[in-house]
């Protein structure tokens, strides 16, 4: 078997005989497998998106289709996100990871059925698309929920933040590599099956490696006393525990509409500064500093709450600050000629607001324990979907047609120009209105590390107490 990298002595729960914590050096594995197949998930999600145009001209389709095979995504996680939680909590982590693994590479491989000239599809080309993006959404609850159960599972209590934030962020570095790796890839309709061909790649290795390298539901000795009581309540109790708990509830509500606000942002920036002149490239440009420094916003507070724990005071002061960022997003971007003001502006929102995520779902574990990892992020990731269709129809729904502007870049079939001043006004302050309301009315404990503590305690009692017993 292999060693372990370190230990500490532990009294087995009702049993009075001592046990030992330890950490597995093929955790950091199972990490690197977890993080390959969310970024070649969120890869295949906006493959898309970036040459939009071009596959609309390739496969003969509208725009609107196109748009389909993102936002199917969406739908898909809203009910499956239920599902997705009971087989993390109640079947296992391997299960999940295995499961999403092979339904993400069958869904990228269907895809190319669709650009293969010796099966003449001809317009059914586009159904393989369709088909197969509809397998890859059934994946993403999946793989998005596992970071905090492998994070718990495999991880000691000073490792966990770090890890969850690694293998949550590699989900947003997918759709960063997507949006740069599209158009470089298909510089004209024709070199789509290519794109299709490299897309199927890392969903072919990550089903690979997750297959033939994870063996264990669970590690052989847990890493932290947590870890034991990892999945003790059954789904629907623990349903229900959530359905009770006021201090999951708002963190549902304020950070699953933060993430639905992020959505929002990332899905309409484009059209957001066309108005006033600024070109794809330059709205392309913004979207990848967002991504790039809330990464790293998200690795500096990870490190930071492993060795701090501070993570209510962390999650309250980034919301406030991206909230800021929000407001100045706002009021800049409805002026021309503001290309730096707004590159900051974009790269601040990203640094503070991606920091958030991976801290917060660690923060749903620690107030909700010990309901499972699985059960407590799923529902905030259902949350944050059901506010972003909502948010998506509200905003676009308040835009007003306005006279054609020579100065716009907008490409619109009908005339005139779309004004998004009412939607980023609402936008930033519903973020500020979230972010006021979970400082105000959000405090807990963090229950995860107080049940760590109190077995320390115990223990130490234990050992006191073996060390008293004369010997016989």
């Amino acid at each position: 078997m292999e060693g372990a990298e370190g230990g500490s002595l532990l009294g087995e729960r009702g049993l009075g005989r001592l046990a030992r914590f330890k950490t597995y050096r093929r955790r950091w594995f199972l990490l690197a497998a977890v993080c390959l197949l969310n970024c070649s998930n969120a890869m295949l999600w906006l493959t898309f998106a970036p040459v939009a145009d071009k596959t609309a001209a390739y496969f003969h389709i509208s725009l609107g289709m196109v748009n389909w095979l993102s936002i199917v995504y969406l739908l898909i996680s809203i009910p499956f996100g239920l599902v997705a939680t009971w087989v993390l909590d109640s079947v296992g982590l391997r299960c999940a990871v295995i499961l999403s693994a092979w339904l993400n590479m069958m869904g990228s491989i269907i895809r190319m059925f669709s650009v293969l000239k010796f099966l003449s599809l001809g317009t059914q080309s586009y159904w393989y698309l369709f088909i197969g993006q509809c397998l890859c959404a059934l994946a993403q609850p999946l793989i998005i929920f596992s970071p905090t159960k492998l994070a718990a599972l495999w991880f000691p209590d000073h490792q966990r933040a770090t890890a969850n934030m690694i293998a949550s962020m590699s989900n947003p570095l997918g759709i960063l590599i997507a949006n740069v790796l599209s158009p470089a890839l298909v510089p004209e309709g024709k070199h789509i099956p290519l794109m299709l061909g490299v897309y199927a790649v890392p969903a072919v290795i990550a089903c690979a490696l997750a297959t033939v390298g994870i063996h264990e539901k669970v590690p052989p000795t847990p890493p932290s006393a947590s870890a034991t009581n990892s999945t003790s309540k059954p789904f629907l109790t623990g349903l229900k525990m959530l359905l009770r708990n006021k201090p999951y509830i708002i963190l549902a509500v304020c950070f699953g509409g933060g993430i639905g606000m992020f959505t929002c942002f990332s899905a309409l920036l484009e059209q957001i500064l066309c108005e006033k002149g600024y070109s794809n490239k330059f709205a392309g440009l913004n979207g990848a500093l967002f991504t790039v420094c809330g990464l790293l916003g998200a690795f500096l507070l990870g490190l930071y709450v492993d060795r701090t724990r501070n993570f209510i005071e962390s999650t309250k002061i980034c919301f406030c600050l991206s909230a800021l960022a929000s407001i100045m997003f706002a009021v800049t971007s409805r002026f021309r000629h503001q290309d730096v003001m707004l590159a900051i502006t974009s790269s601040l929102f990203g640094f503070f607001g991606f920091a958030i995520y991976p801290t917060a779902m660690e923060l749903a574990v620690e107030c909700s324990y010990p309901v499972g990892e699985g059960t407590s992020t799923g529902l905030i990731f259902v949350a944050s979907q059901i506010e972003g269709v909502i948010l998506m129809i509200l905003l676009q729904a308040l835009t007003t047609r306005i006279s054609e502007d020579p100065a716009s870049t907008c490409a619109l079939d009908q005339g005139g120009t779309l004004d998004w001043t009412t939607p980023v006004l609402v936008l930033a302050g519903l973020c500020s209105a979230m972010s006021c309301f979970y400082v105000i009315f959000f405090h807990t404990d963090y229950k995860r590390l107080h049940a760590e503590t109190n077995n320390s305690d115990f223990v130490k009692a234990e050992d006191t107490a073996t060390a008293d017993v004369p010997e016989a």
